[in-house]
């Protein structure tokens, strides 16, 4: 085998979530790219057809599902429409997710609750149900998507940042539970800029956080999607429960203060 044969995914199928905007849409055009058939989930089915559609023009397959993963039943659907469209389940990016600044001394707890459902619960339980079909396919692999924020020490990120280091740490656990059979890592993006950031950031901001950057640039969707498709592939088969952070070198928050 070749070194580039290392990162095909032929014969792998996909569950992706969030997968109709961002950096969803990218992994999963990197995933089809790479030779994998791939469900997009989302909650809106527009985009995820469209996404699908964009994977079929390029020779690929793919299925496309409403999801919205705070859902049970929605979650469980999720899972059986991928079995019931092309057999298996060999891998799952836990993309859908998500979160702001928020303030302590006013925000009520039950935003807490739902942040840590939506972020850590919705994942967990989709885990759970994909891993029997990994199992069954002879081998799985897991990716959840957090954030810089799990790490970083600052001011009015107790709620998002909390929620991302619970999935940061339930990453590493989850590692220990499932090998050797199926592998569970996460990507931790940095500031990224999807369409729907950089239509609301100012350029003015943009421009302090990319000075702030050591690799002067802001992250892009596809820098994300790289780091997905080695996590994914027979390239990355010897490593497990680890959190790769792409944020430009920054290593702090590279926010305005």
């Amino acid at each position: 085998m070749s070194l580039i044969d290392l990162f095909s995914l032929n014969g792998s199928v996909a569950v992706i979530t969030g997968a109709g905007k961002g950096i969803g849409r990218a992994i999963a055009l990197a995933y089809a790219d790479a030779g994998a058939k791939v469900v997009c989930a989302a909650r809106t089915l527009s985009d995820v057809e469209a996404v699908a559609n964009e994977i079929k023009a390029r020779g690929g397959e793919a299925i496309a599902v409403t999801c919205d993963v705070t859902c049970a039943e929605n979650r469980e659907a999720l899972v059986q429409q991928a079995v019931a469209a092309f057999g298996k389940i060999t891998h799952l990016v836990n993309n859908a997710g998500g979160g702001g600044p928020n303030d302590p001394a006013t925000m009520p707890w039950q935003e807490l609750d739902r942040l840590l459902n939506f972020n850590v619960t919705t994942s967990y339980h989709l885990i759970q149900l994909c891993v029997p079909h990994m199992r069954a396919a002879g081998s799985g692999n897991v990716i959840n998507i957090t954030s810089v924020a799990a790490n970083y020490i600052q001011k009015n990120f107790s709620a998002y940042g909390t929620a991302k280091a619970a999935l940061v740490h339930m990453t590493k656990l989850l590692s220990q539970d499932f090998a050797p059979e199926i592998r569970v890592n996460a990507i931790s993006p940095g500031p990224i800029l999807t369409d729907a950031l950089d239509s609301v950031m100012p350029e003015a901001v943009k421009n302090i956080m990319t000075k702030n950057t050591p690799l002067q640039r802001l992250g892009e969707v596809e820098d994300i999607a790289a780091a997905a498709l080695y996590f994914a592939s027979p390239a990355s088969g010897w490593v497990s429960g680890k959190i790769l952070d792409i944020d430009g070198g920054a290593g702090v928050s590279v926010f305005p203060s």
